[in-house]
Formats: C-alpha cells, sequence, structure tokens
C-alpha cells in the first residue's frame, strides 16, 4: 500500500486540526484453549494467556502512534463468548470474568469485551446461569465489558432472551446506583451481531476467527465535520456524498496502515478496518454537528433520518474503495451521551427515542447510550429492545440498545459518566405499557426472507 507524498500531508492536517485518531486497536484473542472444568482453574490459563499474548499491545501502538502521528486513543481487546468457557464447569462465571478484566488491566488496555452470551434461538441451562451473572460482573469490574444476541433474521426474535435482558439491565443498575447505573454503559443487546466488532461495549472475538487477529476501529467524525461544515453551503447532496468519500477513503488507509503494521510488529494476522463514525464529547468530534452542517438547525429534526442515510453509504463507499479488510459495522454511531451535539438535540427536545429508532434503519447500530428514567420498568426496558431487534431482523442488518436507567433521577435531569462516556439528558419515554405483550415471551419468528438457499 503505497503513500504519496500529498496523502501524508493532509492525513498531517487532519490529524493536527481535525480531531483525526484512529478510536481502537482491538485484540481478538480465542480462549477456548483455556477450558477445564472448573473455572478457577480456566481463570488462571485465562490470565496467562492474555498477559503472554497481549503483553506488548498497548506499548507497540502507542509507538506506531507515535512514529506517524496519528493516536490511537484506545487499545483493547475481545475474547471467546466466555459463556462458551463456561459449559459444563464447576464454579462462579463471575470469578472468570474477574480474572480477565485483572489480566486486561495488568497489560495495560482500556477494555475487554466478550463477557458474552449467543441466545438468539434459546439458551442452555448453562447460558441460562451466565445470563444471571452478568449485572454481578458487570458491576464489579472495570473494564469488563457484556454483550448479548437476542435475535437475528436466519433464527427471528428470542423474546424470553430480551425479558432477560430487561431484568439484568435494571439489576446493573442498581448495583451501580452510587455511579449513575455506570454497569449499563458497559452491556449491549444485538441483533445480528458481529464476530469482528473492534468497538465497546459489544466486540467478542467470534467462533469463525482465528486464535488472534488484530482489528481496528477508525473513526474520525471530526474530520467529516470540519469538511462539511466548510462545504459550499448550496453544494448538491450527490457532491456532499463524494466529499465524504473520499475522506473515508483516506481514514481508511490511514486505519489499514497503523493496523497492519502493528499486525506485523505483533507477529499477528491483520484482521479488519471497521469504518464506523464514532463520536466522543469533544467539540466537533460530532455526527450529530455532521448532520446538522448538511443544513439542519438541530439533529433530530425532519429529513435527518435521509442525512444519516448518505453520510453512511458514503462512508461504506469510501472504506470499500480503499481496502479489501472492511469488516465490523462500519457507517455511523449514534451514542447520545458520547456526541457533544446529540447531548444538544436531546436536552433541546429535538431529538427523541423515537427519531433515534427511525435512525437505526440506516446507521450501524441504535439505541446507544441513552439515559431513561430510573423509574423505567424492565418491560418498558425490554419493549425498546424488542422494537430494535426487529429493525435488525427485518432489515438484515446489526441493530443493538445500549440504555441506562439512572437510579433516582427523571426526565430532564442530566447525568454524567465521565470520560469517552460523556453526559446525557434523561429522555422521556411513552408512558403507556407494553407489560402484557413481554410477558407472552416465547420467539417472534424469522421474517419470511430469511429464506435466502
Amino acid at each position: 500500500m503505497e503513500y504519496s507524498q500529498a496523502e501524508i500531508l493532509q492525513t498531517v492536517r487532519m490529524t493536527e486540526m481535525e480531531h483525526l485518531d484512529i478510536r481502537t486497536v482491538t485484540l481478538g484473542l480465542s480462549l477456548r484453549d483455556c477450558v477445564t472444568d472448573s473455572i478457577e482453574t480456566t481463570a488462571q490459563r485465562v490470565r496467562e494467556k492474555i498477559e503472554r499474548v497481549a503483553s506488548r499491545l498497548v506499548s507497540t501502538v502507542d509507538e506506531i502512534g507515535d512514529e506517524i502521528g496519528i493516536r490511537v486513543a484506545n487499545k483493547r481487546i475481545a475474547v471467546t463468548p466466555v459463556s462458551i468457557l463456561t459449559e459444563g464447569a464447576r464454579g462462579n462465571p463471575v470469578d472468570l470474568g474477574r480474572a480477565i478484566d485483572e489480566a486486561a488491566g495488568s497489560v495495560g488496555v482500556d477494555f475487554v469485551g466478550g463477557y458474552s452470551a449467543l441466545v438468539h434461538k434459546g439458551f442452555t441451562r448453562n447460558e441460562s446461569e451466565f445470563l444471571d451473572s452478568i449485572p454481578e460482573a458487570l458491576a464489579s469490574t472495570e473494564r469488563l465489558c457484556s454483550s448479548i444476541n437476542a435475535a437475528t433474521t436466519r433464527a427471528g426474535i428470542n423474546m424470553d432472551a430480551v425479558a432477560r435482558v430487561g431484568r439484568l439491565i435494571k439489576d446493573a443498575a442498581e448495583r451501580t446506583r452510587d455511579r449513575g447505573g455506570l454497569a449499563c454503559a458497559k452491556f449491549v443487546c444485538f441483533a445480528n451481531a458481529v464476530e469482528d466488532n473492534p468497538f465497546m461495549a459489544g466486540a467478542f472475538h467470534g467462533i469463525g476467527e482465528p486464535e488472534a487477529v488484530l482489528n481496528v476501529g477508525v473513526s474520525g467524525p471530526g474530520v467529516v465535520n470540519h469538511a462539511v461544515q466548510h462545504a459550499e453551503k448550496n453544494l448538491p447532496l450527490q457532491e456532499l456524498a463524494e466529499l465524504i468519500k473520499k475522506l473515508s477513503f483516506k481514514l481508511a488507509r490511514a486505519g489499514e496502515l497503523v493496523g497492519r503494521e502493528a499486525a506485523r510488529r505483533l507477529d499477528l494476522p491483520f484482521g479488519i478496518i471497521d469504518l464506523s463514525l464514532a463520536p466522543t464529547p469533544v467539540p466537533g468530534d460530532s455526527v450529530a454537528n455532521i448532520i446538522e452542517g448538511m443544513g439542519f438547525e438541530r439533529a433530530g429534526t425532519h429529513g435527518t433520518t435521509a442525512a444519516l442515510a448518505l453520510l453512511t453509504d458514503a462512508v461504506k463507499r469510501g472504506g470499500a474503495m480503499a481496502s479489501n479488510s472492511v469488516g465490523g459495522m462500519s457507517g455511523a454511531f449514534i451514542p447520545v451521551s458520547e456526541d457533544a451535539g446529540m447531548i444538544e438535540a436531546a436536552r433541546l427536545g429535538a431529538l427523541s427515542l423515537e427519531k433515534l429508532e427511525a435512525w437505526t434503519s440506516v446507521c450501524s447500530v441504535g439505541i446507544d447510550m441513552v439515559a431513561v428514567p430510573g423509574s423505567t420498568s424492565a418491560e418498558t426496558i425490554a419493549a425498546i429492545i424488542a422494537d430494535e431487534m426487529a429493525i435488525g431482523v427485518m432489515n438484515n442488518k446489526t441493530t443493538a440498545v445500549r440504555i441506562i436507567p439512572v437510579p433516582g433521577r427523571d426526565v430532564g435531569e442530566m447525568v454524567e459518566f465521565g470520560g469517552l462516556l460523556g453526559s446525557s439528558p434523561i429522555m422521556a419515554l411513552n408512558p403507556f405499557s407494553s407489560d402484557q405483550f413481554i410477558r407472552r415471551g416465547g420467539r417472534i419468528p424469522a421474517p419470511v426472507q430469511s429464506l435466502r438457499n
């Protein structure tokens, strides 16, 4: 992959002036060879393997960032879904989660994902017990992230799992009441989860992945926002899409450069680049601001679903042109608390939960980092998740929910999560009940479009 002098100078400018960074280099690591019939022994083997394979991850990635002048914001690890590692083993799965968290801390990564279960068509006895362990595991660890896949286009929606998730989110919130329900920020419920996602909280190392692999999350909303804000105000939309596509091409090239060099130095295979625009609370580093720059007073008003569709497609086109290794989710993330523009739009009432749900049909994931009143019932949370699962299943795409019922807080109040997690106004929900629907349980069958063979 050759770079011209002009490309290098453009990348330097984007780095210095437009908040360009590589959001994450994530080591995917299989832990299946660590399994024993004792969780205690498995935990010891897991700790040893993470510390051995990931010992040089952080220092190597930082060295590369310093050498080429592009900051890599986060270094992360994704592991085999832990529910698989605990199948048939004696002991408490939380102990394994804590061992993974401690190992992640010892090698210096920011987060570790994979305290996860794939239960889109049902659960084993072990997986059912594992789900019950998630609130305690998240509340008692610092870096550990968790996810559940509750639906796929081929299987339909496991509504028993969705109802369980509503209850475990309430439990996790209560266990971290003194931190604004922070444990819920480390948990996500998916439809059509992907195996090579480098972003948290939903990263896990899929069964179809190699022993160990490096995946890169590129991000770069600040660069795209700068370009859109400075573009001609009456630039036709197809030309605006072309502008975003060309920038995404450059972002993907920079991400692949970092990822391949890190893989070479660590003697690991390079996996994918995930092109998703992932915002931060830093002013200007905002997907909402990109949308507003296209001609809207506030993100969330009428027409912004079309604008987000343009943005997401242009990002994918640019990345696909730049690399044969595009994967993950690759589009645009819309986490409310992590995006300064969305925080302000939600605070002013321009951005509602219903509009976020509409955006889900065209973006990378869905209802993400949304704070709701602490009094919200488990059934209402499950119903919000069910809607997102339905969008994913019917449209054959990945959708997800990361929602935080903030104990003791009500609509309009602000909650601070800190760091990249940002802050958020407590958003209003529809006041009418969905309880009876959720209590029916069972499974929503796969749609007819799943019959594609």
